[in-house]
């Protein structure tokens, strides 16, 4: 089927916008591709320092100069859960590229925050800067040059982003992902929401509420619900950069081992062959896919920043308008908590990723004509794999949802539109997600309660002050104030009051959590308050619309008459955050994905590096 004509004209909108930054960028990938092979830089010095650490057998394949050596980025930890089994991986990568003549090292790690640990604690205000700390990582390990592909591995929240970012700056190699895969269901997640908004009201005591918490996250492996981390996978399938199929399944199989062996043998085989650089299978046209499949799924609202900062990475510039535009046209095709009942592991179960882009791409709302790490072409992804006889092999996956509860047809979506919109007005611009908010709550007008910090609002919720209902305005929450932490303490109580019947609602500067749903959150609100956005003006008893569905956030007080609140709550110190000062000084607006990253621009009188003389470049038939 012939593409969507929104989506045509979204992304003709992006590829004009970014003619410039992504000329710049193939410029400057182009230059690095012609400075030749990493590895025949290397003098013997360098050379010997790379390997002094490698097998004597791996030693000698690297001294042919013939062989490609993979550089492993890894955000292994095991106080992370999804992350804890990346410690095998680096062994089982370097069996299976020396089953193909190669070697490959671990170039470097990069940290992997939980923000399942951090959540509602200090420590939240760093995490949102991981993610581009994340980046420059990555730079630091593949920039010893001395590689002729990448494969790294992450999962969770700014994992993935920063490690998509950082190797975008190595874009003339071919870099593959490869995650580890979701824990096996525990307690069902509506159940682990109930207990949550019982000890909100007192109800059930720390015990009850620990016990309930243990049984939902309770062995290696990603959280099952489809929050931010999760919402990456499917980015990373739809974007080609996995092989197929592999995000969602379980870390302690031998299917997952299997797929991990078989990602670090495509990497030396696009090494070997000079294709599927990353410049080339992230786009335009594969950016839009991204977006689109996570509309269509109904993923984090993270990503309304993550993807603008990622698709910078490579030249290509998107906004919010962009985002809200797809979203009136995608279908919405999975329900998984917290949009449904169901977890990540029923949405495999009933079809997965294949079915949602075989799904997206047959009724023309993804661009098929994309390079992937598999090849030319998103038909690719329509596959699953699975273990015959010890032996990885690949089929067509199911052509109809196996639940239609959990995953459904272009054809009878949940939803005739996306799960994310745009709302503006004279408080700013804000996203919002529609896809778990019942259509009776996506409209609330109400008084405002403002806060400077979340733990105002917790007391005020305990003190009774918000009985009667409202809309909730927490300020001094966005990046330049204190890194923009997830604000997910707060969806127990805005799910308790929603569920006694007065009208809520949150209008922030921060954000929320991908795991956030039922309540109406208009989150990412730009310019933020500490920037004189119109957070800064607006008082406890004014008057605020917020219209999901007209796309309204508005207030009908006068606010220009007034004076600017002066942020009194926001701590910079302690925690780590004093080593933060310079981010958030730098920092750039949400909707330009809070990033310190792109703030040195290129300019004509900077050389190609074609037209640099590299005085370490050596004869690599003499000098290997």
């Amino acid at each position: 089927m012939s593409l969507h004509p929104v989506v045509k004209e979204v992304t003709d909108r992006i590829v004009a916008r970014s003619r410039d930054t992504r000329s710049d960028y193939l410029r400057r990938m182009d230059a690095a591709r012609d400075s030749g092979v990493g590895r025949a830089k290397l003098s013997c010095a360098n050379w010997a320092h790379a390997f002094a650490g490698q097998t004597i057998a791996d030693k000698l394949t690297a001294m042919t100069g013939k062989t490609p050596n993979i550089g492993i980025v890894t955000a292994y930890n095991d106080m992370l859960s999804a992350h804890q089994p990346f410690e095998r991986f680096p062994d089982v990568i370097r069996k299976a590229v020396r089953e193909v003549g190669a070697t490959a090292q671990v170039a470097g790690g990069t940290p992997a925050m939980c923000d399942g640990v951090t959540q509602g604690r200090p420590g939240m205000e760093l995490s949102l800067f991981s993610r581009d700390v994340i980046a420059m990582s990555v730079g630091v390990a593949l920039t010893h040059d001395a590689f002729d592909a990448g494969l790294m591995l992450g999962v969770c929240d700014k994992i993935v982003p920063g490690l998509f970012m950082g190797a975008l700056a190595f874009g003339h190699l071919p870099v593959v992902f490869a995650p580890a895969g979701p824990m096996p269901s525990g307690i069902p997640n509506a159940e682990k929401a109930r207990v949550r908004a019982e000890y909100a009201q007192g109800k059930v005591d720390r015990n009850v509420l620990l016990a309930s918490e243990i049984g939902s996250y309770h062995s290696p492996g990603t959280c099952t619900f489809y929050g931010t981390a999760n919402s990456n996978q499917m980015m990373m399938e739809i974007c080609g950069l996995h092989m197929p199929s592999t995000a969602f399944v379980h870390p302690e199989t031998g299917l997952r081992d299997a797929l991990t062996a078989a990602a670090a043998k495509q990497a030396v085989k696009l090494a070997e062959s000079g294709t599927g650089r990353m410049a080339d299978v992230v786009d335009e046209k594969s950016v839009v896919n991204m977006v689109v499949a996570l509309l269509a799924t109904g993923g984090s609202t993270n990503h309304a920043i993550h993807l603008v900062a990622m698709a910078r990475s490579a030249g290509v510039l998107i906004d919010w308008t962009d985002m809200d535009q797809l979203s009136s046209v995608t279908p919405l095709l999975a329900r998984v908590y917290p949009n449904g009942t169901a977890d990540v592991n029923a949405f495999q179960a009933a079809g997965g990723v294949a079915f949602v882009t075989r799904e997206l791409a047959e009724a023309g709302h993804i661009h098929s004509d994309v390079q992937t790490v598999m090849g030319a072409g998103i038909h690719h992804y329509f596959q699953e794999p699975s273990m015959v006889d010890g032996a990885l092999v690949w089929r067509d996956g199911v052509a109809q949802s196996l639940d239609t509860d959990i995953l459904r047809p272009v054809s009878d979506p949940f939803d005739k539109e996306g799960g994310l919109r745009l709302v503006h007005g004279n408080l700013g611009r804000a996203v919002i997600k529609v896809s778990a908010v019942k259509p009776q709550h996506r409209i609330v007008e109400a008084p405002a309660f403002v806060f400077d910090s979340q733990e105002d609002v917790l007391a005020a919720f305990q003190a009774g002050q918000l009985d009667q209902g409202g809309v909730i305005v927490l300020r001094f929450q966005g990046p330049k104030a204190n890194g923009m932490p997830e604000l997910h303490s707060l969806s127990p109580l805005m799910s308790v009051l929603q569920d006694r019947g007065v009208p809520i609602a949150l209008v922030t500067d921060g954000r929320m959590s991908g795991a956030s749903g039922k309540t109406p959150a208009a989150i990412h609100v730009t310019p933020e308050a500490l920037d004189g956005g119109p957070l800064a003006f607006v008082k406890t008893g004014d008057i605020v619309r917020l219209d999901a569905e007209a796309g309204v956030l508005i207030t009908a007080a006068d606010l220009s008459s007034r004076p600017a609140a002066r942020v009194t709550d926001v701590q910079s110190w302690g925690y780590g955050r004093e080593l933060f000062g310079a981010f958030r000084a730098a920092v750039s607006s949400a909707e330009e994905g809070a990033s310190v990253c792109f703030q040195a621009s290129s300019t004509p009188r900077q050389p190609e590096l074609r037209e640099v003389a590299d005085h370490n470049i050596q004869n690599q038939a003499i000098d290997a």
